[in-house]
């Protein structure tokens, strides 16, 4: 007689369904304390400008305890996934269990009530002596094997459910939530509970079409996209087309994660270690410095990444509901460690943009998502720029699919080796879907025309100043011909004097047309650039341009 038969028939959920509803909304109560923390301890903190030694040991502090509570956060949301699948399981074995019932007594059987499936007469039984009987009563009763194994497997599957949830849950290790170190474990304790609801790392898209990667995303249930984000946040952090409040919320456990790490092995890292450290603090310092800032002001991590000198892109404002949006790509020496100083200049083309348009949403977006090339050999090749471009592209493709409603405007904006970046990825594949794109400071952007980019020629801008040095003395060299010369095809825009980096100067003409674009709007014009050709094309001793950061 099957075992459990009656219990998983008259089984009511309702119990379980309302343990995981609680275990989620502690989830939320957890996330809430730790941005609390953040948006009304830590940031303001931060903000104020706190220092000294009483600031190093209390930033400390309040970063154990928000990654305490990230732990907390990420081990109920697994508890709450395991008790959701749990339920659905067991709820699709009773379903299995009734089907197998309601089948079988429709066929003429009784199903009695310890589950057993009775054979069917098929004729009376006082004719049992008729030759024919057995195969009558046999041929009737065929199918009878068949129920009896559908009622046996409907309880094992609940069987199997109850028992893999139970070592699902035993696996969350609550002794990790007092530790620095909790954050990793709880990834550990989201793999085996991925194990467990079937979620397997293959099944997260390697697609080179974001939109494909948007359509994964959104075909998830709620409880699926918790464990991926807790058991795989490297991985759902660097899908371009998913919303970038979800990389978000990735990226930041990323880093989390490679800060405890090295926290916990600070006297024995190696000097590479102690700097990616140390830029990884600086990004995390000033990401708390904006968690009390106004929604438009908000930052979003939607790459991270410590290869190397580090990658990293972030958004100021949220780009999925922005009515305009631009990315920033930075050039030459731009590290990891850079992403502070680049974070103020997008906070500064948002204020210029927003200056022009106040009553719509601009995103400004600063993407370090290549390898930037360093003062040497290969500042002077397009190598890192080919290397990246499919990322860029696949980067401004995302955006294109996770934003929120109609088309946005897109702006891409590159500065320095930044425009060689820019260039050669719009050029490639699809072009990066820019409605305006804009070189600034450029070496070449790697083609022979502004007709190359895949964009009506009319929306690609250049600026240079007649004191920048790159402009001046690297260009028409290896990356291609100055773009700012009128034979390129681009729009000059109006630029203030200065140097290299003196386009996001505040209050100055180079800054409010790149806000002009930026909404859509047509910016001042200016001149083409007429350098003396004596200053043009100057390389040291051993043949290398003369640059200088970008």
């Amino acid at each position: 007689m099957p075992e459990h038969y009656a219990e998983l028939f008259r089984q009511d959920f309702s119990d379980l369904d309302a343990a995981a509803k609680s275990w989620k909304n502690l989830v939320e109560k957890f996330s809430d304390a730790q941005n609390g923390s953040g948006g009304k301890v830590s940031g303001p903190l931060h903000a104020a400008g706190w220092e000294g030694e009483s600031a190093h040991f209390g930033f400390a502090a309040l970063e154990a305890t928000e990654s305490k509570l990230g732990t907390a956060s990420t081990n109920v949301g697994l508890i709450a996934s395991v008790l959701e699948t749990l339920s659905g399981r067991m709820q699709a074995a009773q379903r299995k269990l009734r089907n197998a019932v309601r089948d079988a007594e429709e066929a003429g059987h009784t199903v009695t009530a310890d589950g057993w499936v009775e054979p069917k007469k098929a004729v009376d039984p006082r004719y049992h002596n008729d030759p024919d009987y057995e195969n009558i009563q046999q041929e009737a009763n065929r199918d009878l094997g068949m129920y009896r194994s559908r009622i046996g497997d409907a309880i094992s599957d609940a069987l199997t459910a109850s028992s893999q949830a139970a070592e699902a849950l035993r696996q969350i290790d609550p002794f990790d939530l007092d530790k620095r170190y909790g954050g990793e474990k709880a990834r550990e304790d989201a793999q085996r509970v991925a194990d467990f609801m079937g979620l397997e790392e293959g099944s997260v898209p390697d697609s080179e079409r974001p939109g494909k990667n948007a359509e994964w995303w959104n075909g998830l249930d709620d409880s699926e996209k918790r464990v991926y984000l807790a058991a795989l946040p490297d991985r759902i952090g660097a899908l371009d087309g998913l919303p970038a409040t979800v990389r978000d919320q990735a990226n930041r456990t990323v880093i989390d994660n490679h800060l405890n790490d090295y926290a916990l092995r600070e006297n024995s890292l190696g000097i590479h270690e102690r700097s990616t450290y140390a830029s990884l603090q600086k990004l995390k310092d000033r990401l708390d410095e904006t968690e009390a800032s106004p929604e438009h002001k908000k930052l979003y991590v939607l790459g991270i990444g410590t290869e190397g000198d580090g990658k990293a892109i972030v958004a100021m404002g949220n780009p999925d509901k922005a009515d305009h949006t631009a990315v920033l790509v930075p050039g030459t020496d731009t590290d990891l460690g850079s992403m502070p100083g680049q974070i103020s200049r997008i906070d500064r083309l948002q204020d210029a943009a927003l200056a022009q348009s106040p009553n719509e949403d601009v995103a400004v977006i600063s993407w370090l998502g290549y390898d930037a090339p360093e003062i040497d050999g290969s500042v002077a090749s397009k190598g890192r720029a080919e290397e990246g471009a499919a990322d860029l592209r696949g980067f401004t493709e995302g955006t294109r699919a996770a934003h929120e409603g109609g088309r946005g405007h897109l702006t891409v904006t590159g500065h320095s080796y930044g425009t060689t970046m820019v260039g050669v990825a719009a050029s490639g594949g699809r072009g990066l879907e820019a409605d305006d794109i804009i070189a600034l400071g450029s070496p070449g952007m790697g083609v022979d025309k502004a007709a190359d980019l895949q964009v009506d020629p009319d929306h690609v801008w250049v600026g240079a100043t007649q004191q920048d040095p790159i402009v001046k003395h690297a260009s028409n060299l290896t990356l291609g011909i100055n773009p700012a010369r009128e034979g390129f095809g681009a729009q000059p825009i109006a630029v203030n004097d200065g140097g290299h980096s003196s386009y996001w100067d505040s209050g100055k003409e180079s800054l409010r047309n790149q806000g002009r674009i930026i909404v859509g709007h047509r910016p001042n014009t200016g001149e083409y650039y007429h350098g003396k050709e004596s200053e043009i094309n100057p390389v040291g001793p051993d043949g290398t341009p003369l640059l200088i950061p970008g």
